[in-house]
């Protein structure tokens, strides 16, 4: 049989799991992955400081595809993950500096209580908001009544949706859009809900409302399965963090036979008779020609379409697809001695550490988005977690702008501050920080993606080209979404008839395809 050769461009979860499931169906197909960094993971990856290791974003290991989590315990080799929350009490090895080999021990993955708070006016809201006596304690009566109000208004009168804003206030009417989530919007995007598209609503919250908390909170003893993501209570997580699912997929891989070339990007996109025949890749040693017979594309649109140049594409579809706009990521990792944040939840935790996982920061005179507390993620992140507490604080930008631009020790001072000015911490706590960039972790819904259906068009005319993942697509994909796009492309590159190429594009869109029941 031919052997032939797929090029897979990033080594993200995508990516990765387009190689590692053309090892296991296509024996006659040598994938050879092409990665820009010296890392693997992508945004998913988890970085290593001092000991101490950093999720980028936050990833919950949550999905409703079987396939896929299947697929993550095969990777970990997990019989079942384990429920107890108190890990310390349980663990007689080291703690993790780059330690112990994990798959030596029995918890590789874990089962984590989900916990993500709001904090606005310096206090705590449950998110999603609920109708607990504490909200409306916090709101106070004038804020409770403007909320409840605007939230029969918008049960009656149904806004057309035409922007996020509109999505928004739809589920939760206009007084409480303004005050959980117009601002923390703002921060995300630089711009204002009524300038985004309602698609970015639809792909992360289409199932969140007002209604669907109340109904969640009646029906919740009577039901445990379709769980709207934004709503579930737990959620597996790798000790060490999705990296180190990411470096074992990787390592699997090689072992297999595949090829994972690092610092490697791509510069040009060869095409010829609606085909790709070749990569123009930048390499240490030099600008190489790769070439093969099918392509996975992972890089985002605006700078694959910049790659392939505007000859042998309609002018139109070059200028959608290279003004697509992105966010930047910036994010601070602040190691010390305690908190101020008490907890007042009944939640048992180590130190008495507040539970959460993430909060929101809501406050609007800070520009700090939103604050990972990583204990609590898990013990194993942390390389002291009895004496210090391991945060990251989350930041959104825009390349070259005024955050992006200020030094780093200017930076990390002045996300210490935002911290100490909304009561997190004392700076005098801080041990130590470090800071960390992503370019284009989020594709942006404004713009000139209200028309990138004309993008998708001329990419289904390439016939050996497959995109996959969040920003290959454009999509604000979670991680299963983005590994099964990769799959679903593997089925569509070794049996086109019965999976059309059209089918990669409709992972997590409103259709129910990542429903279907074992």
């Amino acid at each position: 049989m031919e052997r032939k050769t797929a090029i897979i461009v990033g080594a993200g979860p995508a990516g990765l799991t387009a190689a590692y499931q053309i090892l296991k169906t296509a024996p006659n197909i040598h994938p050879i992955i092409l990665e820009e960094s010296a890392e693997i993971g992508g945004i998913s990856r988890t970085h290593l400081y001092k000991g101490n290791r950093m999720d980028i974003g936050g990833h919950r290991f949550f999905t409703k595809n079987h396939e896929v989590q299947e697929l993550w315990h095969e990777i970990l080799k997990v019989q079942g993950a384990p429920s107890s929350d108190d890990l310390l009490l349980k663990r007689d090895v080291p703690l993790a500096t780059g330690g112990p080999d994990p798959e030596k021990e029995d918890e590789v993955m874990l089962s984590r209580h989900r916990i993500s708070r709001i904090l606005y006016l310096h206090k705590f809201f449950d998110y999603p908001i609920s109708l607990k006596w504490q909200t409306f304690k916090n709101m106070g009566f004038s804020r409770t009544m403007k909320a409840g109000f605007g939230y029969l208004g918008s049960a009656v009168h149904k806004r057309k949706e035409l922007s996020l804003a509109d999505f928004y206030i739809n589920r939760f009417g206009k007084p409480l859009y303004r005050m959980f989530f117009e601002d923390y919007t703002k921060k995300v995007w630089g711009r204002d809900p009524k300038e985004i598209s309602p698609d970015w609503g639809a792909q992360r919250v289409k199932g969140l409302s007002l209604w669907k908390a109340i109904s969640n909170v009646i029906t919740k003893p009577f039901h445990k399965k379709n769980v709207e993501t934004s709503l579930i209570e737990r959620f597996e997580y790798p000790k060490y963090g999705p990296g180190f699912l990411y470096e074992t997929m990787a390592k699997r891989i090689e072992e297999m036979g595949g090829e994972i070339l690092f610092n490697h990007r791509v510069k040009k996109v060869n095409l010829s008779d609606n085909q790709v025949t070749s990569l123009l890749v930048e390499t240490p040693a030099g600008d190489k020609e790769i070439s093969g017979s099918c392509f996975f594309s992972s890089m985002p649109l605006k700078d694959l379409y910049l790659a392939i140049g505007n000859e042998l594409v309609p002018n139109d579809v070059f200028e959608i697809a290279t003004h697509l706009v992105y966010r930047d990521f910036i994010t601070v990792g602040v190691l010390a001695k305690k908190l101020l944040l008490k907890n007042t939840t009944k939640e048992k935790t180590i130190n008495d550490l507040v539970p959460d996982t993430w909060i929101y920061i809501q406050e609007r005179e800070v520009k700090i988005g939103r604050l990972q507390i990583f204990n609590n993620w898990s013990p194993y992140l942390v390389k002291d977690p009895l004496n210090s507490v391991w945060i990251g604080l989350e930041y959104f930008a825009n390349e070259g702008d005024e955050l992006w631009e200020m030094p780093e020790e200017e930076f990390k001072n002045f996300a210490i501050n935002e911290l100490s000015s909304i009561g997190v911490i004392d700076p005098n706590d801080v041990i130590d920080a470090t800071e960390l960039k992503v370019k284009k972790a989020y594709p942006a819904y404004f713009d000139t993606y209200k028309d990138i259906a004309k993008v998708r068009e001329h990419l289904l005319t390439i016939n050996n080209l497959y995109c996959i993942g969040r920003n290959g697509q454009h999509r604000y994909n979670n991680m299963d979404h983005s590994m099964l796009t990769a799959i679903q492309a593997v089925r569509s590159l070794l049996d086109p008839s019965k999976y059309p190429p059209e089918l990669i594009w409709e992972v997590n869109t409103e259709q129910d395809y990542a429903e279907e029941k074992k």
